[in-house]
């Protein structure tokens, strides 16, 4: 059984202050307390941001076969209607939705793990807006882990120092939602419910609700809040990495996404650092439990 309250009050971080002490002070608090915020000022042009969700959804507007012909190989690329579980001990098919995955096209990581991109012929600028937009997310991400250091009172540049983005594992991630709602016994979810095993999330999402976050998860029953979108600013929410390495400090908090009857598209890119701990594993395990069949 579960319990809707009312919409989640997130703290606004705006990434563009020079009083940088005070950001990460707000930044800290988020993260204690609920492991979600919005980050507004952040530089990226909406336009390009528009430009994005019109890309993704001309990709998914495509016929099957042609969306079938970039399917995902090492977690890049093309995923269909339920291919995913994220709730493990759910006994439903599978979470309603279809994503496309991308990663950088530089450096080793790039060349070991090629993006399954779109056909040009059917969708010219695809890549080279997808591409646009991965570097432009990627310097909020370098921003944004400088706070997340000062947060935790260590030296602005030390995510960079132990290279963190040297040679990028961050992934893009398109997500379509139909949005039906499933009219029989067994409940439907856009997204069930889970924790992103990542560093940092940062999320765009269009203006159709459905997000929702569990700020107690060993409380029963779940109370689910609503996380609004806040027009040009993202949400950024702590993975379980992140958690981990804080010792608990930092919250990586329960979400889910629901079917509201109308189809939803977001655009989370999800930072992973990989530093001493054998993060990679950790990751491969993770994805192996979710894609298991």
């Amino acid at each position: 059984i579960t319990k809707m309250e009312t919409s989640l009050v997130l703290p606004i971080v705006d990434i563009s202050s020079p009083d940088k002490i005070t950001t990460a002070r707000l930044i800290r608090r988020a993260c204690v307390e609920h492991g979600f915020f919005y980050v507004k000022n952040h530089g990226i042009p909406e336009e390009l941001m528009e430009g994005v969700f019109r890309e993704s959804k001309r990709f998914f507007n495509l016929q099957l076969e042609d969306k079938m012909d970039s399917l995902h190989r090492d977690f890049l690329g093309y995923t269909p209607l339920y291919a995913e579980k994220l709730d493990t001990s759910l006994t439903t098919i599978g979470d309603s939705k279809e994503s496309f995955f991308l990663g950088s096209s530089e450096g080793v990581r790039g060349q070991r793990y090629p993006n399954q991109w779109p056909s040009e012929n059917l969708l010219p600028s695809w890549r080279q807006t997808m591409e646009c937009y991965y570097k432009n997310v990627m310097s909020v991400g370098r921003k944004l882990l400088g706070l997340v250091a000062l947060a935790l009172d260590l030296d602005e540049d030390f995510f960079i120092k132990i290279g963190a983005l040297n040679d990028p594992a961050a992934v893009v991630r398109l997500i379509r939602y139909p949005g039906e709602v499933n009219s029989s016994d067994v409940e439907t979810y856009g997204a069930s419910a889970h924790s992103d095993y990542v560093t940092v999330t940062i999320l765009l999402t269009d203006e159709v609700p459905g997000l929702q976050v569990c700020r107690d998860k060993s409380k029963q029953p779940r109370i689910w809040e609503d996380v609004p979108r806040l027009r040009g600013a993202f949400i950024v929410n702590i993975g379980d990495l992140m958690e981990r390495w804080t010792n608990g400090l930092f919250r990586s908090t329960l979400h889910r996404v629901m079917p509201v009857g109308k189809e939803r598209y977001s655009i989370p890119i999800q930072i992973v650092i990989f530093p001493p701990i054998l993060a990679g594993d950790y990751i491969n395990e993770r994805f192996r439990i979710t894609y298991a069949t």
